[in-house]
């Protein structure tokens, strides 16, 4: 049973509104994009409450969007977008979420899963020691100082290339090729500062991962072969994580100071955790210029994370990496917010987009996008839970006009961390896994309960409603081979 009745009116058979007149200070309606499977769990906790609370935001255009893979969150609902106006609407730490920039990186190799298999467990073995893993995990060789920790903040993935780790080519390959422009240092806290210094290049815990995958299926043969997936079977590898302490610490910084500016504003809310400030005043303005910084050091973070991998390869098949083919396909952010411009009332507008658990999905010729990708669209990746499929998807056209060039962003969590830990045994589901011929390394047994897939939405369907709205499409469906996690 739901813990608050949100009324629903069915558009189609995977969209859904909430009415405006279901709460008074709506401004907009609420948007869902679900099947009757995933709109069930949405009804349990506060989604779609949530999902209405978001229409109150001054400056809101057409709707609040909740995706399919939507689960309650703070303030918005996980899985949710909104779109602000530039000058008259606001901007809300909790439109971005704790883990700021959270994101995906997909590897493509030139093998196949026959050439990895003899050496599957070396090759996990060789990961999980090269990369740190855990909460609190940090890389003894790989260090830097106050200094060096600003320009990393400022020049995001491009410095750490400069640093030795990594190909000249990533930066092309990563949304913002690799860093927002907006960052500024000066506006991040010593205690922000002082969490990133040792986390830099570290996977974390909790839902975070690093996957040896194959290519189970392709479904766009022309898009695939575009992104460099040449076949069923080729070997990937995928890195989920974000800003680790130094973004949850700028997060909870200025939640502090949107509190202040809603009360200074007189801004009307219905629930505290969307605190925001218009987006032309000093906190927005502050908590924008924070916010890239994350943004930044999470691109950082993962560029790291894939030299340290490609090393891994090179050390365990004794060749270089290029020839083995390790180049990155797409490097895309999960919890962010942009200043873009959309398509509102017949007219082009220029809005704060704000994406919670939601891949940016720009369609073909789209000039934000790799100019080897633009006749295609833009690469989404949309990682699954603890060995299930990730999906390779490309943006759309429909994206566009629906949801602010937007779509889901994983398998979205159907049971608390808590409740996984009381349910499940961590020795249990790394045996059933091995089983499964899927090698697995985690620094710790409780964090393989917390996250055993039964805790988490089916991906697939999550990827069916996004691929049947057309809000991205089936590009490819990855299997994992082995799972590294924190």
């Amino acid at each position: 049973m739901s813990r608050i009745h949100v009324p629903l009116e069915q558009i189609s058979e995977y969209v859904w509104r909430i009415p405006q007149k279901y709460k008074p200070g709506m401004r907009v309606p609420g948007i869902v994009y679900a099947d009757e499977d995933l709109l069930q769990k949405m009804r349990t906790d506060r989604t779609l409450d949530q999902c209405a609370n978001v229409a109150h935001l001054p400056g809101i255009y057409k709707c609040a969007i909740t995706l399919p893979d939507g689960h309650e969150g703070y303030g918005f609902p996980i899985g949710g977008v909104a779109a602000t106006d530039y000058d008259e609407g606001v901007i809300s730490p909790g439109g971005v979420g704790y883990d700021i920039n959270c994101g995906v990186r997909l590897v493509r190799t030139n093998f196949s899963e026959e050439d990895v298999r003899p050496k599957l467990a070396e090759l996990t073995n060789a990961i999980f020691n090269n990369v740190p893993c855990g909460l609190g995990s940090r890389r003894k060789d790989f260090r830097v100082t106050s200094h060096e920790l600003d320009r990393l903040l400022m020049e995001g993935v491009q410095w750490v290339i400069d640093k030795g780790l990594g190909w000249d080519e990533d930066v092309k390959h990563c949304e913002e090729k690799g860093c927002m422009e907006a960052a500024d240092p000066d506006k991040v806290s010593t205690t922000a500062k002082n969490r990133g210094l040792t986390q830099i290049g570290t996977l974390g815990s909790g839902n975070h991962f690093l996957e040896i995958q194959k290519v189970d299926k392709i479904f766009d043969v022309k898009t695939a072969k575009a992104f460099g997936i040449e076949h069923e079977g080729q070997v990937t590898v995928m890195i989920h994580c974000g800003s680790r302490g130094f973004g949850h610490q700028i997060c909870s910084d200025y939640l502090r100071v949107m509190e202040r500016a809603v009360h200074n504003y007189k801004i009307s809310l219905p629930d505290r955790e969307l605190a925001c400030a218009p987006g032309n005043s000093k906190e927005a303005e502050d908590y924008y210029s924070a916010m890239a910084c994350a943004v930044n050091y999470a691109f950082s973070n993962r560029q790291a994370i894939m030299h340290w991998v490609r090393q891994s390869f090179e050390k365990v098949f004794g060749k270089p990496a290029e020839t083995m083919g390790l180049h990155l396909v797409y490097d895309v952010a999960h919890n962010i917010a942009k200043i873009e411009t959309h398509k509102v009332d017949g007219g082009k507008r220029k809005v704060w987009v704000h994406r919670k658990g939601a891949t940016r999905a720009f369609p073909p010729e789209h000039p934000e996008i790799p100019a080897d990708y633009r006749s295609v669209g833009q690469p989404v990746l949309i990682p699954g839970s603890m060995g299930t499929s990730s999906w390779l998807l490309v943006g759309t056209p429909k994206a566009m006009e629906l949801t602010f060039g937007s779509t889901a962003h994983g398998a979205g969590r159907m049971m608390s961390r808590a409740a996984a830990k009381r349910r499940f045994w961590g020795g249990d589901i790394k045996k059933a896994l091995e089983q499964r011929g899927i090698a697995v390394r985690a620094a710790s047994a409780v964090v393989l309960a917390e996250e055993a897939d039964p805790a988490y939405k089916n991906v697939d369907k999550v990827v069916e409603v996004s691929h049947n709205v057309g809000i991205a499409t089936k590009v490819a469906r990855l299997v994992p081979l082995a799972v590294v996690k924190g």
